[in-house]
């Protein structure tokens, strides 16, 4: 099968978050069952240009409709770890990915519909057929209407689209300059509650159900993530739409790398352990609370990785530092903050514990120190207000790091609690509590460090039940395969 993936992201050339690791684990996973991947990305001035190797220019002349115009692009093709992909660079006075940056840009709208219109005049203009175009997010919303009501008309009949859904909160909620852009220009078609029209804000469309509306198959990043977006209101508003379309809608849980993510392998530690030497484990956490100053005592190290946003529950997050740091444990955070307010709020906490013994907040992020403290600490705390997926839990495991998780999104898919889990013991590997409150996460806490402290060989089973996990893309790229399957057919 021929799949292209038309993507904002793909680690490491260009990741903010996890959807850059999906886009890349996925395509790894689809070409090792020998399929072949491509990957159209926009060429940031900002990307890693140390993680591409041989790139150079594919398509010198690609002239995109604009407006009433069309904007010169070049398209340059590179392997990132292996995999074959493509970077759009538009020659345009607005400079659409020269902003040293990937989002926040005021104009991320137009940013992310010149790309989806240029990724598919590149399919056109290159003479590309692919049976998959795989979509990913708000940003690429519009790819799938653009195929069926523009270019499946002047030869592009072939593909079906696959669209995933990464997170519902970003929608890509804007203004109808955007169809005059793109060329959509049959405003009282497109502006209709059955297309692109926002169902609150009539005069806007939306990208995201755009997406859904005219893709051939939606997916989430996890099972219990789809069920939420469906019943919840963790839809964001977009319910009516996802209800309408809920026979094309399910949730296929995201995967991790254990090529990058194994403490057997990984470089990144001072010394690597398995299920079977988890005492090698304690190496780490010596080397951990070596690079942060922390006093070695007979406590267990608890931690949090990741963003710092509402999202992930900030108020929980303080909570658990305050609580870990009085009730007999280290903590480590990892983690930076794009809302200014959030960010000072963590370097008021920073400064606060500047100088205890048993807490550091690194208030940056660096993944190669990520690898130290998930092998190093004993527990990691993951108390999301929602979480689509969650890679963080999934790592965790595989280090021997017990997850305290809100049971949300890819969350409660994947952490399995040791006392309150109707699943047989040895398929237990966390604690997990159910409200988004200070409450349910001590009691949680609570129930995991008197365990650590009172029962060790009962918690060093819990954490070996973990590494057990096979959560890699193996199960995920059979299910991607499957739905593929499904909507080539139609």
């Amino acid at each position: 099968m021929y799949i292209v993936m038309i993507a904002p992201e793909c680690a490491p050339v260009a990741k903010v978050g996890g959807l850059g690791d999906v886009v890349f684990g996925l395509c790894r996973e689809l070409e090792i069952r020998g399929h072949s991947v491509e990957i159209i990305l926009p060429k940031y001035d900002c990307l890693r240009h140390d993680q591409i190797f041989d790139l150079r220019l594919a398509f010198k002349d690609l002239w995109v409709p604009w407006y009433d115009r069309a904007v010169h692009c070049s398209v340059y093709f590179g392997f990132v770890h292996g995999r074959k992909c493509f970077f759009i660079e538009p020659h345009s006075d607005h400079n659409y990915f020269n902003r040293g940056a990937f989002y926040g840009q005021v104009d991320d709208d137009q940013r992310f519909a010149f790309f989806s219109k240029a990724a598919l005049e590149f399919l056109l203009k290159s003479n590309k057929h692919p049976d998959i175009i795989h979509c990913h997010d708000w940003q690429t919303g519009l790819v799938p209407v653009l195929l069926y009501e523009m270019y499946k008309h002047v030869g592009m009949t072939h593909p079906r689209i696959c669209y995933t859904l990464h997170n519902l909160q970003h929608q890509g909620v804007t203004k109808e300059h955007i169809l005059r852009a793109t060329g959509l220009n049959r405003h009282s078609y497109f502006f209709h509650q059955d297309r692109l029209q926002d169902n609150f804000n009539h005069a806007a469309i939306n990208m995201m159900k755009g997406g859904i509306v005219y893709s051939n198959f939606v997916t989430t990043v996890s099972p219990h993530y789809a069920w939420e977006i469906l019943n919840t209101t963790q839809n964001f508003g977009l319910g009516h739409t996802l209800q309408i379309h809920r026979n094309k809608v399910g949730g296929i849980l995201n995967g991790i790398d254990y090529d990058v993510w194994n403490p057997e392998v990984d470089r990144h530690i001072p010394r690597q352990y398995g299920v079977n030497s988890l005492e090698e484990k304690y190496e780490n956490k010596r080397a951990l609370r070596q690079r942060f100053w922390l006093q070695d005592a007979l406590k267990p190290i608890v931690c949090y990785i990741g963003r710092l946003d509402e999202q992930k529950g900030v108020p929980l997050i303080t909570h658990a530092i305050h609580y870990c740091l009085s009730h007999g444990c280290q903590f480590v955070l990892l983690g930076t903050s794009a809302d200014a307010r959030i960010g000072q709020h963590f370097a008021r906490l920073k400064q606060h514990y500047n100088d205890n013994p048993d807490c550091h907040l690194e208030l940056s992020f660096n993944e190669e120190l990520s690898h130290l403290i998930y092998a190093g600490a004993e527990m990691i705390v993951v108390p999301s207000q929602f979480e689509p997926c969650g890679l963080t839990q999934m790592i965790a495991l595989r280090y021997g790091t017990v997850p305290i998780v809100r049971a949300t999104g890819g969350l409660a898919d994947t952490v399995f609690d040791i006392n309150h889990s109707d699943r047989p013991c040895h398929e237990r590997n966390g604690y997990v509590f159910n409200h988004f409150n200070a409450p349910g996460l001590e009691s949680a806490l609570h129930r995991a460090i008197g365990m650590w402290y009172s029962y060790p060989p009962h918690f060093r089973e819990l954490a070996t039940n973990g590494m057990r996990y096979d959560y890699s893309w193996n199960h995920p790229g059979g299910d991607y395969l499957n739905v593929y399957e499904l909507i080539r057919d139609k």
